[in-house]
């Protein structure tokens, strides 16, 4: 019949839409049970297309393709028996005949049957008609050719592939195979298993992908539409803050307000001065707060989400500004302000290093990625980049960071972002030598870079808080407003699940949230929010913040 010869009887061919289960003629129960094989379903007429039957509350959900969809569903789960059972009570074929006689012939390797078959389907897309016969084709020279009949792989490659004129890079690809058959071994499924059920299913699921959805059922229809209507549930969900496996079939979608933690769980008074700085470890197990007292320290969050003391660390002869934690969480920055940064061991609170350069104070400091070296910024506007030894690596001149100033490194460790004037934040590209700016009208406080480094949380004297899109050119993307800061400098970061919102101190003792309009930015650990009131010498740990939607 044109095609390829079989080593297996007609009757062995697989059921369903990739043809791959067994005959289900062979058990004696399901015969009893009216249960058919693809075969007889082709055979028997069926009462009832249901096409004009809507159902739903709506009445927009045509019943046939409600029907077409769930048996697709069901052979694809592996369900054989109930999708034919499904076809036959419903009277609703997942395919015609025309489109099963065509799967078929494909599996059988009945290569020109299946062409002809093609035009019978009745597509009004040329292009996908040619496109569908060229890869029936394509499958038919390469094995032809792998049997070594090669003057038949030769004919079919010049009368019937090269007069479609369609990808014509992958006929010269062909081509090449005649003259060093062992290529056709790099083109299509390999080796022995050519004529096996199994690759000719893959290569007819390759083949439906070709063909219009109204023809052929695509795989996994049923939960791309269930995955499709989670994703409305989570995107119109005002206060989501949960993981996607804690989603239900069974119910609509919903966080509550509960979900934004809102009660105060502890509060730690270690400290003697003002708080400056908070930090969560990237695990999570750990807290380090830096205060005006001179010191740091180390708290350790227990399973029961109680936080302890662990470490104080003391050297510093000035207030710590701020902590950085290394990529590992084995090791903890400290910088005093305009003085030196000290390197501690988390697990023993032992000094490790002390970083000073003469005539210069550093006020802030961050962590190369992969933890093998720190950066910093000057009292002489500079950024220099060390070691954990000590020695220098680089260093940038020039008005590069204020006197007071926030940093941090994109994970790549291509781009340093520094306050560099009162109104304006310096994205320097280290590999391209390449600057650029985010240009503010009122004075910049603080800022805080998202876990995917896209984004730029930058807090300012006017009490306004401006989201930045840093990805290419910085782009203001949203201005956040409610909080209150007269005195001190207010600290704003991303949180919750995926960092969709956005947390932030104020003075008026109350803590804000925000949703943020960024997208997804993956982070590991939200456990708690922690705010700092400096005008007290404790730490609030809550286990949220007072909700605003912007």
């Amino acid at each position: 019949m044109g095609g390829i010869e079989e080593s297996e009887p007609p009757l062995k061919r697989a059921k369903g839409p990739v043809a791959e289960s067994k005959n289900l003629a062979e058990d004696s129960s399901v015969k009893e049970s009216s249960v058919c094989s693809l075969g007889d379903v082709m055979a028997r007429p069926l009462t009832s297309q249901g096409d004009e039957e809507k159902i739903g509350s709506k009445g927009v959900i045509k019943k046939s393709e409600f029907i077409k969809i769930i048996t697709r569903a069901l052979y694809s789960l592996g369900y054989d028996k109930s999708g034919a059972l499904l076809e036959e009570e419903s009277g609703i074929p997942m395919h015609s005949s025309v489109v099963n006689q065509f799967m078929q012939q494909v599996m059988d390797g009945y290569w020109d049957e299946s062409i002809i078959t093609l035009h019978m389907i009745g597509l009004s897309d040329e292009t996908a008609v040619k496109s569908a016969s060229f890869l029936i084709l394509e499958q038919k020279f390469l094995e032809l050719l792998r049997r070594d009949k090669v003057s038949a792989a030769l004919n079919s490659l010049r009368s019937e592939i090269v007069p479609l004129q369609i990808n014509m890079s992958r006929v010269h690809e062909l081509a090449s195979c005649i003259i060093s058959p062992s290529k056709s071994l790099t083109l299509g499924d390999s080796g022995q298993d050519t004529e096996d059920e199994k690759s000719r299913s893959k290569f007819l699921a390759k083949l439906q992908k070709l063909l219009p959805a109204s023809v052929v059922i695509p795989e996994k229809r049923l939960e791309h539409l269930v995955e499709k209507a989670l994703d409305v549930q989570r995107d119109s969900c005002l206060f989501h803050n949960t993981s996607d496996s804690d989603f239900s079939l069974y119910s609509d979608h919903q966080c509550g307000r509960n979900r934004i933690p809102s009660q105060t769980l502890q509060i730690l008074e270690a400290h003697s001065d003002e708080v400056w700085f908070l930090q969560f470890s990237h695990d999570g197990k750990y807290l380090a707060s830096s205060s005006k007292d001179q010191s740091a320290i180390i708290w350790e969050v227990k399973e029961d989400g109680q936080v302890s003391l662990k470490h104080r660390l003391s050297g510093h002869r000035k207030p710590v500004f701020t902590v950085s934690w290394s990529p590992n969480d084995h090791q903890l920055l400290t910088c005093g302000q305009e003085e030196a940064i000290r390197r501690w061991d988390v697990n023993s609170g032992e000094c490790l290093h002390v970083y000073e350069k003469t005539g210069v104070g550093l006020i802030s400091c961050g962590w190369f990625l992969d933890g093998g070296g720190i950066f910093a910024g000057m009292t002489d506007k500079s950024i220099c980049l060390w070691d954990l030894d000590g020695r220098e690596l680089e260093s940038w001149k020039g008005q590069k960071t204020l006197r007071i100033s926030d940093m941090a490194i994109t994970d790549d460790g291509k781009r340093i972002i520094s306050i560099c004037r009162e109104a304006a934040i310096l994205l320097l590209d280290r590999e391209a030598n390449f600057e650029r700016w985010i240009e503010e009208e009122e004075v910049i406080t603080s800022f805080s870079l998202s876990k995917d480094n896209k984004y730029l949380l930058v807090n300012l004297i006017n009490q306004e808080i401006h989201l930045w899109s840093i990805e290419s050119d910085p782009k203001l993307v949203s201005r956040y407003k409610g909080h209150k800061r007269a005195r001190f400098v207010i600290r704003s970061c991303f949180g919750g699940f995926e960092q969709a919102f956005i947390a932030s101190g104020s003075e008026d003792s109350q803590r804000k949230t925000f949703l943020s309009s960024s997208p997804s930015v993956l982070t590991a650990h939200f456990v708690l929010i922690l705010l700092v009131t400096l005008s007290t010498f404790s730490v609030l740990v809550v286990s949220g913040v007072y909700l605003f939607c912007v």
